[in-house]
């Protein structure tokens, strides 16, 4: 019997020997068209490539697609586990011409396929066509060698597939197989074809025309193919079943259920299985892609489809969270196929574990509410709306649940109240925020995050989506379209670009239009935690609500600001284990050029610890390990050892990042935090670590700033060159720089002690009355009433010497005064004055070197009564100094 596994592999290599690029599954999250929930079909991203917006290296292509169908237009969850074929995640099997081949080579392809390499029987198969096309009627006839009879012509657009209301379109093809008679059913387009014998495998489309907007279809210059087999259909075809929850692969995730339920998989909760095998793929595909469970858009489908599943594992009987238990059986069977599910194991299962916790207790305690408020209806059938509101508002119990409760006891929820209660909350709402003190300008975001919702980021995942305006924005006021020139805010449904938040820049970029319309992104911002505003002028063209843009982040900055994100986290662990505990982060920013991370340390870091905390980042990024994401509540994730980062704002649930590789943990990582940032896939993606600069911020905060990638690259290769150059000034080798350079400033040092000496003895040296007058050379000594003073001038002398001088000037003098004033050559004075000691009762130097400063602008002026010094910023007035000095001087003595 061939395995689920194995059939996706031949369908692959068939068509890789046929000449097709074999490419893999697209993500759950479609890119390229914003109008989809999820992936739904294996065409979904060759899209653009159908309608010529874009080309690819190929013109065949063969590929497994990952799918859901669980909302929107196409959604089977209701169905699920209670028919044989429905599900929420299958696989697309297909193949593709762009341009290439039509139907012969589709028709030929798909017969020796399902034929030769497959082996069903040919006189079990049969095919539909659609009615007005001949060509392929004729075409099964001569290449499968089918009868008329088995060559069925349906009339309805059931064989007639259409990309929307106007473009690419054709008409379909459809293999089916007959399980034969013991079946009930009958064949397409008879009335018992919704029965279970005849079973549609493969659809061929034979894309041929161009839909116009007036109803006319014109002949594509480029025919087209695209087919779509489900590998879950054709898996039970292969392994002799009708119900594909009978085959392998689906078996195994039903027989793991069981066991870990310790129930019987085909007794009385055999569709409770079903539900949880289906249900635990699609939730694991979708949380590896990207969806986090939430209230709105994908993320709330994703949260129904883990708690229906989750729901039936408690109607099973299990008590304790059962779907994380899983996952491991899941990754067994589709890891291979499917790298990023493995990848992603840690993060599936810590996200199903808590939302199944948390639903459980959501469940219980609901339930109880709702029996409360059952009885207390006296026998009315309906709920009122604003008890199902009350229980969702207060209690966290879903509207939905409220619902599939009731309907098992006859009951119903009146929508109309519900509805109008969730109004009144979001009008109370903006009541309370309009007077919290925000700006009025700020007001329109809230009215916009009522009418549009949050914007999807798909950012974590993919640089380049499309999406669907939703609102725009100019001068602070919603417009319908913007022009060339204008300044404006555009708001997406989705978008790949991440908004200014934890320390993080907002990205930038391009978006554009079909038709030509470009607006270059220089910011994106959050506004109310979750809407994406793209900041920007409209280079040209023209951009309207409704529009569907392209949007791609600038995918060199967003890499430089990823691994510089990364690596904060890296130098925080380093920092702790260099430093101490007792370092945590107190702010950060990170963009594409550098990176600054503030901490608390309370001096500055060494020499040697930085180049210790340097080496101990550097060999985490050669580890060049995996960095990986959970799902966990902030309580758990800190309790768990995680960090938490400074100003970050935190939910109810939080992405856990973990970095590196230590077998000295209990959990075998370096760095684990918690961060809603982008960050690199691989630690080595960061390629080096390097830190410029270690200060202070503020008192017991210090900040360093690094570069990585090519940013340090850079960095060190000037600091090479800087070095190289200063070594060849010298004329040394640039190893013996650093011995150089010590001698050459001990050398200076000598140099400038030996030039002030010069300077001093010259600003001393001659003038009348010098040596011979009893003073140092060249320095007239006064008689003031008999007290002997010298008061000079000096250029060129540092005021730091002034006292040195003063005190020679005492010595030489015996007994007496001494003032001198340095000029200096910014024009500034500084004043010195000394008493001998035995003048030091009668004279104060404290005084009289105020009084010498105050005339040249200064104020105050310290030290002793022997001994003082002051400054002015007016040395022009250096002689007013000087003789307000001696006056006082003179004064002193003739009182004496």
């Amino acid at each position: 019997m061939a395995g689920l596994n194995d059939i996706r592999s031949k369908f692959l290599e068939f068509f890789r020997e046929e000449g097709h690029e074999v490419v893999p599954s697209g993500p759950l999250v479609p890119n390229n068209d914003p109008t989809l929930l999820f992936t739904n079909a294996g065409m979904v991203p060759f899209k653009n490539v159908f309608t010529g917006q874009e080309a690819r290296a190929y013109s065949r292509a063969a590929s497994a697609q990952k799918c859901v169908r669980a909302g929107g237009k196409h959604n089977d969850l209701d169905n699920v586990g209670y028919t044989a074929r429905h599900h929420t995640f299958f696989e697309m099997l297909g193949n593709f011409s762009f341009g290439d081949y039509f139907k012969a080579e589709a028709i030929e392809f798909a017969w020796n396929l399902i034929t030769r390499e497959f082996g069903l029987p040919k006189e079990r198969l049969m095919a539909t066509v659609f009615a007005e096309d001949d060509e392929a009627f004729d075409l099964w006839k001569k290449i499968a060698g089918l009868p008329d009879e088995k060559i069925i012509r349906i009339p309805t657009s059931d064989n007639f597939w259409s990309m929307g209301d106007t473009g690419p379109c054709g008409p379909c093809s459809e293999i089916f197989f007959d399980h034969g008679p013991k079946i009930p059913g009958g064949p397409p387009g008879s009335p018992d074809q919704d029965g279970d014998r005849f079973i549609e495998i493969w659809n061929l489309v034979f894309m041929q025309y161009e839909q116009h907007g007036d109803g006319s279809r014109t002949d594509l210059p480029r025919p087209s193919i695209d087919t779509g087999m489900g590998l879950e259909r054709i898996a039970a075809v292969l392994q002799g079943t009708h119900d594909n929850y009978a085959t392998d692969l689906m078996r195994a995730l039903i027989v793991a259920s069981a066991e870990a339920s310790k129930s019987d998989p085909d007794g009385p909760h055999a569709v409770s299985h079903r539900v949880i095998a289906d249900h635990l793929r699609s939730s694991s595909f979708l949380i590896a892609d990207g969806v986090m469970p939430s209230n709105e858009g994908r993320g709330y489908v994703l949260r129904r489809i883990m708690r229906r599943a989750m729901r039936h594992a408690q109607l099973v009987g299990v008590a304790e969270p059962l779907m994380h238990r899983l996952v491991p059986a899941l990754v067994r069977q589709m890891g291979d196929a499917y790298p990023e599910l493995r990848r992603a194991e840690a993060l599936v299962t810590e996200t199903l574990k808590l939302e199944e916790t948390r639903f459980r207790e959501t469940l219980t305690r609901g339930l109880k509410l709702l029996d409360e408020e059952v009885e207390a209806l006296g026998g009315k059938s309906v709920l009122p709306g604003e008890v199902a509101f009350k229980l969702y508002d207060t209690y966290g119990f879903p509207l939905d649940l409220t619902q599939d409760a009731l309907r098992s006891k006859g009951l119903s929820v009146d929508q109309t109240g519900f509805d109008a209660a969730m109004a009144k909350q979001r009008q109370d709402a903006r009541a309370a925020w309009a007077g919290s003190g925000e700006k009025a300008t700020e007001a329109v975001w809230f009215e916009l995050r009522d009418k549009v919702g949050a914007t999807e980021f798909l950012g974590y995942e993919s640089e380049v989506a499309e999406g669907k305006i939703v609102a725009l924005l100019v001068d602070g006021q919603p417009v319908e379209k913007i022009k060339p020139g204008e300044d404006a805010a555009i708001v997406t449904n989705q978008t790949p670009f991440y908004g200014e938040s934890g320390g993080q820049i907002g990205d930038t970029g391009i978006i554009f239009s079909a038709d030509g319309a470009e607006f270059p992104v220089i910011d994106t911002v959050k506004k109310l935690g979750d809407m994406h505003v793209h900041l920007g002028k409209l280079s040209r063209g023209e951009l309207g609500l409704g529009d569907i843009v392209e949007m791609k982040v600038d995918k060199a900055l967003r890499d430089a600001t990823r691994a510089n994100h990364s690596a904060t986290h890296l130098l925080h662990e380093a920092l702790r284990r260099v430093l101490g505990e007792h370092v945590t982060q107190k702010g950060s920013m990170v963009g594409p050029e550098r990176l600054r991370f503030d901490f608390s340390h309370p001096k500055p870091m060494t020499a040697e610890e930085i180049a210790e905390v340097e080496s101990i980042v550097n060999g985490i990024i050669r580890q060049n390990s995996e960095v990986s994401t959970r799902l966990m509540t902030p309580e758990d994730a800190i309790a768990a050892g995680a960090l938490a980062l400074f100003g970050e704002k935190y939910g109810e649930e939080v992405r856990v990042l973990s970095m590196g590789l230590d077998g000295a943990k209990d959990n075998g990582t370096y760095s684990v935090e918690l961060c809603g940032g982008t960050h690199v896939r691989r630690v080595g993606d960061i390629a080096i670590f390097k830190i410029v600069s270690e200060s202070a911020v503020a008192s017991g905060i210090r900040r360093i700033e690094a570069l990585t990638g090519e940013g340090a690259r850079r960095y060190l290769v000037e600091q090479e060159r800087r070095l190289k150059e200063a070594a060849g000034a010298l004329k040394i080798a640039p190893e013996d720089l650093p011995s150089r350079v010590v001698s050459l400033m001990e050398e200076r040092k000598r140099l400038e002690r030996e030039l002030a000496e010069a300077k001093k003895k010259l600003a001393l040296g001659g003038g009348a009355g010098g040596a011979a007058a009893g003073g140092p050379a060249g320095a007239p000594v006064e008689d003031l009433g008999g007290v002997k003073l010298i008061a000079r001038k000096l250029e060129g002398v540092n005021p730091k010497d002034l006292r040195g001088l003063v005190d020679e000037g005492k010595r030489q003098v015996g007994s007496g005064i001494v003032v001198y004033v340095a000029i200096s050559e910014d024009g500034k004075g500084a004043i010195a004055v000394g008493v001998t000691e035995d003048l030091a009762s009668r004279y104060n130097a404290v005084d009289l070197v105020k009084a010498g400063a105050a005339a040249m602008g200064g104020k105050g002026g310290g030290g002793r009564p022997d001994m003082a010094q002051a400054g002015g910023p007016d040395a022009a007035k250096a002689d007013q100094a000087l003789d307000v000095v001696r006056a006082a001087v003179g004064e002193l003595a003739g009182a004496a």
